[in-house]
């Protein structure tokens, strides 16, 4: 007898109340906004070293601000990494495991207040599992032609994602990935753990390309049959290109189709540093076009703050008005 196994996730979980799943807001750049320095290879897991509260605060914020799920401080927390700042593995390993333990706890901290609760379902974690190409912290991650082949990629990400998931991680945001075969890499290795579902984001160049040059649409249609894949979709990419990969995507797939643009501005590598001008005018604006378009969860990446969360939060709740929960 053929028994199906079904893999019950937060996103259905949210998506089964709820229009759309609102994703936080950028982390890295957020600690930058409120005074914190970053410039350096590490990023954000540089504070989740020196000033782990900090980032506590901003998880806490964003769910404040109405998201539903929190993404780790472990975008740039690798043990290769840490190692490079002195750190031994298991010292790795334990920060790396930290990141969960700080957003868990904004999370808990948040839900803990009965008022919190009214027309909410309850917050996730999901933990950040950044590309090859963010520990390299050169900007690669916008370009992805690493060289290494798919098992070396394999290699690189299997001890982070156990770390992550044996800390409690809900749900793993595999984010920012620049190309197909580094996309492959965590696909097989999601079949080492089978109790986790994730969700698998792109970053992209153009309307209808990832960063290393495969269509969008293409992407989605290979990894569609996955079933720990919970999510597909698009992050760290200019608002202006999110409508049309929406649409690209959405006719390969039945998963949810995930966004969460950056500002439009551009990185530069060099000075570790944004530059530029946004692409949009209102950010939290933009999110009632990407729903029309077929996403289903929405949220920020770099540059977006926590007011921007709380306009696509606030248009979320009032569309059909707030569930019961």
């Amino acid at each position: 007898m053929n028994v199906a196994v079904l893999f019950m996730n937060p996103i259905d979980t949210i998506l089964n109340d709820h229009p759309v799943l609102v994703i936080d807001g950028a982390l890295a750049t957020e600690l930058e906004r409120r005074g914190h320095d970053l410039k350096n290879d590490l990023w954000s897991a540089k504070i989740l070293l020196e000033q782990p509260e900090a980032i506590q605060q901003v998880h806490y914020d964003y769910f404040n601000a109405g998201a539903d799920c929190a993404i780790t401080a472990s975008y740039q927390a690798t043990v290769e990494g840490f190692k490079r700042r002195g750190l031994n593995e298991k010292e790795a390993i334990e920060l790396i495991q930290k990141s969960v333990r700080i957003a868990t706890a904004a999370r808990d901290e948040f839900w803990a207040e009965g008022s919190n609760r009214a027309g909410r379902s309850k917050p996730f974690v999901a933990a950040s599992v950044g590309p090859y190409g963010a520990y390299l912290a050169n900007g690669e991650e916008y370009v992805g032609n690493y060289g290494l082949s798919e098992a070396e990629l394999m290699d690189f990400h299997r001890g982070r994602m156990k770390a992550l998931i044996e800390a409690g991680a809900e749900l793993l945001a595999c984010e920012t990935i620049p190309s197909l075969v580094e996309a492959r890499a965590i696909v097989k290795l999601l079949d080492e753990f089978p109790n986790i579902t994730a969700w698998l984001s792109f970053s992209a160049r153009d309307d209808k390309h990832i960063s290393e040059g495969q269509p969008f649409a293409d992407c989605v249609r290979l990894l569609e049959d996955h079933p720990r894949v919970a999510a597909l979709g698009i992050n760290c990419t200019s608002p202006n290109y999110i409508s049309s990969l929406i649409r690209a995507g959405k006719q390969y797939t039945s998963k949810p189709i995930l966004v969460y643009p950056n500002l439009g501005e551009g990185y530069d590598a060099t000075k570790n540093d944004w530059d530029g001008h946004a692409a949009v005018e209102s950010f939290g604006e933009e999110a009632r076009v990407w729903f029309n378009a077929g996403a289903r969860m929405i949220g920020g990446c770099c540059r977006t703050t926590p007011e921007d969360i709380r306009v696509i939060a606030a248009w979320v709740r009032g569309m059909i008005g707030a569930p019961g929960k």
